[in-house]
């Protein structure tokens, strides 16, 4: 039985900018798309300061630090995706969400109200642990006093999905708000 659904933060709750950014300067090149994945796993773990991951995709991209803030900041709520849990999953089940992030960017991003309706955050690099690492999702189910098989988690990477999975979750790669919609509601 499915007692709480815990949402990824970027590319689900929100917009995604890192993955905007790197598809607009590093399409043609594999090799700064990865050195730019590794300082986002850097900063999600807590070893890397926002700042230096800023400079350090500036310096890749070889376009100046406001334009990579222009993309990393520029993100939005999924207002959708919001009043979908303020009116139908929040009356029911628990919320959470879990998402690699290098800092606490929840007061910026979102509403006071939107952040009420998450009962539990889990953010990386708090715990100096990142998604596919199984301990951080066995953390938000914990933290929600749920047991993993009872959690549907809703991300918008396969490889995150299927480390969810192998801990007994159920999950959704999220693509877009009305298929995760569909396919939320036939689990529950």
């Amino acid at each position: 039985m499915i007692k709480a659904i815990i949402f990824d933060c970027f590319g689900v709750l929100s917009t995604e900018g890192f993955r905007v950014f790197c598809d607009q300067y590093f399409k043609n090149s594999p090799d700064k798309r990865a050195a730019a994945q590794t300082a986002m796993d850097q900063l999600s773990l807590g070893n890397m300061q926002y700042e230096s991951f800023e400079n350090a995709l500036a310096e890749l991209a070889g376009v100046s630090k406001k334009i990579v803030s222009s993309y990393l900041e520029g993100n939005k709520p999924n207002v959708s995706l919001f009043e979908f849990i303020r009116e139908k999953l929040k009356p029911r089940y628990k919320v959470g969400m879990l998402s690699n992030t290098g800092a606490d960017w929840l007061d910026q991003l979102f509403t006071p109200e939107q952040i009420a309706l998450l009962d539990d955050v889990v953010q990386s690099y708090k715990l100096g642990i990142a998604k596919p690492d199984p301990r951080i999702y066995e953390a938000a189910a914990r933290n929600l006093g749920v047991q993993p098989s009872e959690c549907v988690m809703i991300d918008d990477i396969a490889r995150y999905c299927q480390s969810a999975r192998d801990i007994g979750m159920q999950a959704i790669q999220y693509k877009d708000f009305e298929q995760m919609k569909i396919e939320l509601e036939a689990l529950l």
